[in-house]
């Protein structure tokens, strides 16, 4: 049951996804399906090994319980996305399960879902393990065919005609895609603008076999780096697994998911006086601080489901994630997608140069900050622990440092004279998720230890 996450399902293949229990998630999904009117649904896979497999018994639940199933084949997230915004070849479909596991371990596999064009998530998800808890239907296989649909290319030549600005890029960009799904898109984009580039691990490969597919980890650019280095690209973008995360290099940086909310709000300012920015409890105060010179800016839960839901709520113009997830709403349809965040990346260097957009990000105000740390705990711990440390900061000890706010949307944000210090539960793995941020390193340091001494987990301290 513990597949079952706030954002998504998502598990081991054959131990936690199996034959049954997936045929029991599309038998359930066509429920919720059938309930806004809709009887048909795209199903779209990343390059894990298992992937097609669970197509198949995913796809024979749906089928089941009378929802007709068009298979997107192997593509990148945003492509499942992008269709049920967009009447493929004149359907009106606008549910869709992208079969992933994103940046997790090659084991691992899961389903991003999207119905009547919202995501698929929270109490719906709780709902829907709710179902299977109390039953599971009997295995049945589909006396029909998956209807195949060609998603992909209406997407690209979407793309291709919305970035035409891009035509003959001045500069040369590196490309690293982890041996996931984004080159899939991305490279028939490159050249139907004939912008130059360096590609590396473009070739799907659901083993991984170069690099893990997170480009939040600094250990997997290492590659990337070596090929800018050697070949004297200035510019670089690495994609996860399934394409909806990005991270941008440069000659001297390697740009966050809030720095680039900086870069995209600025540009969006120029457009629309005042625009709306969300951001996630993990992004920089700066980001906050920054954006509210030239526009709004609003904190909340970190997440891709909760920022798309959030984004059409208060109709913002952009959401982003540290992680890298981007979300735009003032020139496309506000879900998070890499492949259109890379070509947004590239338009920025048509105004500036590589040495400007680096200031635009320097000359910030300084402050020492902690990469994003995990603790380990179970699943059970997680959120137990969380209301624990919520309890405790009501009273702390006498020695914590002066506490001048707590922001507990997500987690918790403990706002200090100096800075501020987070701890949340993860909703996709069993961790604990920690950063620490103030004006000096000492300070962020002892909030660190302040805050994770209340924890009072075995060895941590």
């Amino acid at each position: 049951m513990s597949i079952f996450r706030e954002y998504d399902i998502r598990g081991i293949f054959q131990r936690d996804l199996d034959r049954g229990n997936v045929f029991a998630i599309g038998y359930y999904l066509a429920e919720a399906i059938k309930e806004v009117g809709q009887n048909q649904v795209y199903i779209g896979y990343d390059a894990r090994v298992h992937s097609k497999e669970l197509l198949k018994w995913l796809s024979d639940g749906l089928i089941y319980n009378g929802i007709e199933v068009f298979s997107l084949g192997m593509v990148p997230t945003p492509v499942a996305y992008f269709c049920v915004f967009n009447q493929i070849e004149k359907l009106k479909i606008t549910s869709s399960i992208m079969i992933t596991g994103s940046h997790n371990p090659p084991e691992y596999n899961g389903f991003k879902i999207t119905i009547d064009q919202k995501p698929f998530y929270g109490h719906m998800i709780q709902g829907l393990k709710q179902k299977i808890k109390n039953f599971i239907p009997i295995y049945k296989e589909a006396d029909r065919d998956l209807q195949d649909i060609d998603g992909l290319s209406v997407y690209v030549d979407y793309l291709s005609k919305h970035f035409v600005r891009l035509r003959d890029f001045q500069h040369i960009v590196a490309l690293d895609y982890g041996n996931g799904v984004g080159g899939i898109a991305m490279q028939k984009i490159l050249k139907s603008l004939n912008v130059k580039h360096q590609a590396l691990y473009e070739n799907p490969d659901g083993n991984f076999p170069n690099h893990h597919p997170d480009p939040s980890e600094e250990k997997n650019l290492q590659d990337l780096k070596k090929v800018m280095q050697e070949k004297d690209i200035s510019i670089a973008l690495a994609f996860d697994g399934d394409a909806d995360r990005i991270a941008l290099l440069t000659k001297n940086h390697s740009f966050k998911g809030d720095e680039l909310g900086i870069l995209f709000g600025r540009e969006i300012a120029k457009q629309k006086p005042n625009p709306l920015v969300i951001g996630e409890v993990k992004c920089s105060q700066i980001m906050y601080d920054t954006i509210n010179t030239f526009g709004r800016s609003l904190m909340y839960k970190t997440g891709h489901s909760n920022l798309k839901v959030k984004l059409k709520e208060l109709d913002a113009d952009l959401a982003v994630e540290m992680s890298g997830h981007i979300f735009f709403n003032d020139r496309y349809f506000g879900y998070d997608d890499a492949i259109y965040a890379g070509l947004r990346i590239l338009e920025l260097f048509l105004s500036y140069s590589v040495d400007e957009i680096e200031e635009m990000i320097s000359i910030l105000p300084k402050i020492f900050a902690t990469p994003e740390e995990k603790i380990s705990v179970t699943e059970e711990q997680k959120f137990i622990l969380i209301e624990k440390l919520k309890q405790k900061l009501k009273n702390p000890p006498i020695d914590f440092p002066k506490i001048l706010d707590i922001v507990d949307i997500d987690g918790v944000r403990v706002i200090f004279e100096k800075g501020w210090g987070l701890v949340r539960a993860s909703n996709t793995t069993p961790v604990l998720v920690t950063r620490f941020e103030a004006l000096d390193e000492e300070s962020a340091l002892l909030y660190k230890k302040k805050l994770i001494d209340l924890l009072e987990i075995d060895g941590l301290k």
